[in-house]
């Protein structure tokens, strides 16, 4: 097991249809607009409204320094033939004497139904596990959204149980605000023996399989 601190590495991840990279200042209006998405805001603390300004300040300082610092990583998903920004998947809360990390995943919503979070989220696992030593992933994924729930288990994730009462998802308002909905948090974990049949499962699906994606 991989003990103390370090940095996480400036990494390329790619699989059969997608590369995963670091974030860039070009990717900025398109990780705006995803942000602003009406799923993106119920399900996660991301500020609302999201402007380019924001995306900037994220790409050039909060991810870099969350990198090097060992914290987390936030990965660009991008589609191998277009380049085109899909979605992110993001690590943090990582813990290198333990060996474990939390991700988390969005996926743009004209890229849902590709199975797109399914596929990036499976090869940050493999990488983490096999070149940076980890031997836990977690996820946790509010009670109702159903959709982050299928991608934990499409990966292998095993349900440990309910933090009760322990997120924050949001919900429209009558005037077109947002406000703030409490409910429970499904925690999932993933462990490098758990991948164990998955890429046979992916080979006889094609890799990915239709549903919305989003975290």
């Amino acid at each position: 097991m991989t003990t103390g601190t370090r940095g996480f590495p400036d990494i390329s991840i790619s699989t059969e249809r997608l590369v995963l990279r670091a974030l860039e200042e070009d990717d900025a209006p398109a990780l705006a607009e995803m942000m602003n998405d009406e799923m993106v805001a119920a399900w996660t603390s991301v500020p609302q409204p999201f402007g380019e300004d924001q995306a900037r300040t994220w790409i050039t300082q909060y991810a870099p320094t969350e990198r090097i610092a060992g914290r987390g990583l936030d990965l660009a998903v991008t589609e191998f033939l277009t380049q085109r920004l899909v979605g992110i998947v993001q690590l943090g809360k990582t813990n290198w004497h333990v060996g474990s990390t939390e991700l988390s995943y969005i996926i743009a919503p004209w890229a849902r139904g590709e199975g797109y979070a399914s596929e990036a989220a499976l090869a940050t696992a493999r990488w983490l596990f096999r070149e940076q030593g980890l031997e836990r992933l977690e996820l946790r994924t509010a009670a109702d959204n159903t959709a982050s729930q299928q991608v934990a288990q499409k990966i292998g994730c095993i349900s440990e149980g309910v933090l009760r009462n322990a997120c924050i998802a949001r919900t429209r308002t009558e005037d077109g605000g947002w406000e703030d909905l409490r409910t429970d948090f499904i925690v999932w974990s993933l462990l490098p023996e758990d991948l164990d049949g998955v890429s046979d499962e992916f080979a006889e699906t094609g890799g990915y399989t239709s549903f919305p994606d989003w975290n």
